[in-house]
């Protein structure tokens, strides 16, 4: 569920009111560095994020102007040539805005940097980016350094204070996002905001916690009574209202989990309520899924460092070769109780947490209820990390 924003970001299209007041929008732009022949400008409408040409115009002396009509607030990425990606983006909250672009001399194809000019908030879209991505990298750095702690074997004592920073950072990043958003200088920028955090957040594996649909919802529905005339933003509202219900009713989280039986390695009968008392893992994997072995190591080192502190896992495989299987546990260390039926897909067990892909699992408290789902690498770690501190 927690990927539900982000796509709602990034997909959904409100087209159910017209406006006739019109304001036209100009880009003076110039360009250094560059061979490119055309600029082209892209309206990246803030309820559905997918851009859309609306302007092309030759670059002469390294200079261009670019021109459209809007209804209403929106982002609009620069772009030259046939890159794949903007090298500029800009708010129309003024009838023309200054635009200087200078790419990379060493890489070409990239900016270098940008200046945007009568334009208050395109500068403080800029601010937020630079300041966001600023925060991102060092917390990327870390992560990188406690995954490489990770595979050299080093001790929890040399890992722990650096997980500790990581989760700090993170929060922080969190809160400087939500600070931002709350800001509410202008509608485009306050959903730019909230969509880049959200899909970092659910796009890279930094342990950073998304907005839940709560959270989001509240924010939406508070930029849409500072700008009432924001028709995408109201649209927007209207419809994640029906989408939150509809996730909710798909999650597991808060739910009891269901109850199964399955045979362990020895054959021996294994029930999910035996584990009642502890914080569980039911970890649904396979031998034969790359994804799952590669996961395979984390999960190993939350077992170890947490197992005396009342946590558990319950490996459930798909597979359908007892060998394979057996061979994967060894290979792997897994040293936890593994279940599996051998039936595959075919497996009551996929029907009934009603999942289409693996690795998955679900973290169940000991009171038999599920309080996360899909925790994989450092968002697992971060996790249990609040469960036993």
């Amino acid at each position: 569920m927690k990927q539900l924003i982000a796509i709602m970001l990034l997909t959904f299209v409100f087209a159910g009111c017209k406006q006739d007041n019109k304001k036209s929008f100009t880009v003076n732009g110039t360009v250094t560095n560059t061979q490119a022949k055309k600029a082209y400008l892209e309206e990246v409408p803030v309820a559905s994020m997918q851009p859309v040409i609306v302007d092309s115009a030759e670059i002469r002396g390294g200079k261009f102007s670019l021109k459209t009509e809007a209804l209403e607030d929106a982002i609009y990425n620069i772009r030259l040539d046939q890159l794949d990606f903007p090298v500029a983006s800009v708010i129309n909250d003024a009838p023309e805005v200054d635009l200087n672009i200078v790419m990379s001399t060493e890489t070409p194809l990239m900016p270098e940097k940008f200046e945007v000019k009568n334009s208050p908030a395109s500068q403080a879209m800029k601010a937020f980016m630079l300041a966001f991505n600023e925060k991102m990298i060092r917390l990327m750095n870390n992560v990188h350094k406690a995954d490489s702690l990770r595979s050299t074997k080093m001790a929890d004592s040399s890992l722990a204070p650096l997980m500790q920073n990581i989760r700090q950072e993170g929060a922080a990043l969190k809160d400087y996002a939500l600070t931002e958003i709350k800001k509410g200088v202008n509608p485009a920028l306050s959903m730019f905001e909230l969509g880049y955090y959200q899909s970092t957040a659910n796009g890279q594996a930094l342990g950073l916690e998304p907005f839940d649909n709560k959270q989001v919802f509240a924010l939406i529905d508070d930029i849409t009574k500072k700008f009432p005339n924001h028709v995408s933003v109201a649209g927007l509202k209207l419809n994640l209202q029906q989408e939150i219900k509809a996730a909710e009713d798909r999650t597991w989280i808060g739910k009891q989990a269901p109850d199964f039986t399955l045979p362990d390695v020895s054959g021996k009968p294994v029930s999910l309520g035996s584990f009642k008392g502890q914080y569980v893992l039911v970890d649904f994997w396979a031998g034969w899924c790359r994804p799952c072995r590669a996961e395979n190591p984390n999960v190993v080192a939350v077992f170890n460092k947490y197992k005396s502190k009342g946590f558990a896992v319950l490996g459930v495989s798909l597979d359908d070769d007892a060998n394979s299987w057996k061979n994967a546990i060894q290979n792997d260390k897994l040293a936890w109780t593994q279940v599996s039926d051998l039936k595959k897909w075919q497996s009551p067990v996929v029907a009934l947490y009603k999942f289409n892909g693996i690795p998955f699992n679900v973290l169940i408290d000991p009171q038999g209820k599920i309080i996360a789902e899909g925790l994989r690498g450092i968002d697992l770690e971060n996790k249990l990390a609040v469960i036993f501190p």
